[in-house]
């Protein structure tokens, strides 16, 4: 085996087929759904810090847009002040493509695991690790390879594709869960997507570059980012449709948890900001009773001074007057 299937394509395996033996009935759309929900919280740390990042470099637009401004065209030191305000704001761009990084090597694992349950189940025994052999389900799986349930719910083939061609033919179920897969994609991308004022279009923008024009970076990356919610739910689809339905099941499944995560860090942020606006207004009123207080010292203090005043007046005429 070379590296990529020990590493990553074996743990994969060894962990579904764990699963599966744990899940009553073997049901291997019901192990595919656990395994996705146990990718998606190993990821949490990542998915916090990326979602608190693209946050943070919204809010970092207007500074962005400020550095532009003050280099006036030295691109050589726009790059240094924006790194330098990357870093000032622990804000890494490489981040931001980390669960990307982490999602494609087992988006090609699992297609490879679902291989060996089609078409390689010879290559059950030698995948399975030794510890895994004890367990009586794996036990007469590797014994009788031809006994896995590749079916979710009993009905629905997960090893099959939703179009086939030679003979073309369209599973339903599966096309259905296709669409599931690109509705998802898109509440997931649309959930955290900067919402842009500007109403320009991506061929306005080249339009005005064409002209001469500068373009402003921040306006261009929100039309792009606009674009690509848009553009990829489409792509997924057809990806989807052309793959075996557990990819479908399991890109499903973790968009849907996406989404809980994503709304659950943002609410957190949310709460985050209501508690510092609550705290906001006290601090107000206690700059405002500082305020007022140092108001109505002065205004003793004044009054004392005239008093001051006044008694020293009467004093002298006193004693002019002796």
């Amino acid at each position: 085996m070379d590296i990529f299937q020990i590493f990553i394509v074996q743990p994969i395996f060894n962990l579904l087929i764990g699963i599966y033996s744990l899940v009553p009935g073997g049901d291997f759309g019901v192990a595919i759904i656990i395994f996705t929900i146990i990718v998606r919280l190993a990821m949490w740390p990542l998915v916090k810090k990326q979602l608190h990042q693209t946050k943070a470099m919204q809010k970092m637009q207007p500074e962005l847009a400020r550095i532009k401004r003050e280099t006036k065209g030295n691109k050589q030191l726009e790059s240094m002040r924006m790194m330098e305000l990357y870093k000032k704001h622990d804000i890494s761009p490489f981040r931001s493509i980390g669960i990307l990084l982490i999602q494609l090597p087992i988006f090609i694992a699992l297609y490879q695991v679902i291989q060996i349950f089609t078409l390689h189940r010879d290559k059950i025994d030698q995948l399975t690790y030794g510890f895994m052999k004890a367990f009586g389900p794996v036990q007469d799986l590797i014994a009788h390879p031809n006994n896995f349930n590749e079916n979710f719910l009993g009905f629905l083939s997960l090893t099959e594709k939703a179009v086939t061609t030679n003979p073309l033919s369209i599973n339903i179920a599966l096309f259905i869960l296709a669409i599931g897969a690109a509705i998802t994609q898109y509440i997931m991308a649309k959930q955290i997507t900067p919402k842009s004022k500007s109403k320009k279009r991506f061929r306005d923008i080249m339009k005005e570059a064409s002209e001469g024009k500068e373009t402003d970076k921040s306006e261009m990356n929100s039309i792009m980012m606009g674009s690509m919610t848009k553009f990829l739910p489409i792509m997924m689809f057809f990806i989807m449709v052309s793959l075996p339905g557990a990819i479908a099941l399991y890109y499903t499944v973790s968009n849907l948890v996406a989404v809980i995560q994503q709304g659950y860090i943002l609410k957190e942020d949310a709460d985050e900001m209501i508690d510092i606006a609550d705290q906001a207004p006290a601090e107000g009123q206690h700059k405002k009773a500082t305020a007022k207080a140092r108001a109505k010292e002065a205004q003793s203090a004044q009054i004392i001074r005239i008093k001051a005043k006044d008694t020293n007046s009467w004093k002298s005429n006193k004693k002019e007057k002796s």
